[in-house]
């Protein structure tokens, strides 16, 4: 399902830009108007579960930690579990990690090893905020297709055309970027 004229507008206007944050060039995408923005968020949860209801997912895995907020309430909506990708060392049980590159240095995510138990080869929904570099999103997909479930699709509100991470992310799975920034 496409987004209408309007409802794309809805979403874009409640989109804050932050010039010159965190560094000097950089214009910083802010949801937090977005989420404080009533029509806006339901406009855009509203599309999102559209989307999604057909897709027969299992589970929905959100990136630590804007992808929590909008993972979760689609997991709610969709009436499935929801995972949570976290930064290393902030889960409590047994966990798996993927290393990725940052733009000085490495990071490191994690998802417990029994995440989507219960389901033989789990459909899961990969979600976050903005893919820019795709680094974060392509360790997420790893961690969950290395748990035996399948990264089915990643979604993102906001996709950064000019940077390489949706090609990349493309050569491990499906993805769907509401908004696309050029």
């Amino acid at each position: 399902m496409e987004l209408t004229t309007n409802e794309k507008q809805i979403i874009e206007n409640s989109i804050r830009d932050i010039k010159d944050f965190p560094k000097e060039g950089i214009v910083f995408k802010d949801i937090t108007t977005l989420l404080n923005n009533k029509e806006a968020y339901a406009t855009l949860m509203n599309h999102l579960h559209s989307r999604y209801k057909e897709y027969n997912l299992d589970y929905i895995a959100g990136i630590d930690a804007r992808g929590f907020i909008f993972g979760a309430a689609l997991a709610q909506m969709l009436g499935i579990g929801f995972v949570p990708i976290r930064k290393k060392g902030k889960l409590p049980y047994t966990t798996i990690g993927e290393k990725y590159a940052l733009e000085y240095g490495i990071d490191e995510i994690e998802v417990h090893l029994d995440a989507f138990s219960g389901v033989n080869n789990a459909r899961v929904l990969l979600i976050d905020d903005l893919i820019a570099t795709g680094g974060t999103a392509n360790a997420a997909a790893t961690l969950i297709n290395q748990t035996g479930a399948k990264c089915i699709e990643a979604c993102f509100i906001l996709g950064l055309t000019f940077l390489d991470g949706i090609k990349t992310l493309k050569e491990k799975t499906d993805v769907y970027t509401v908004l696309e920034v050029d």
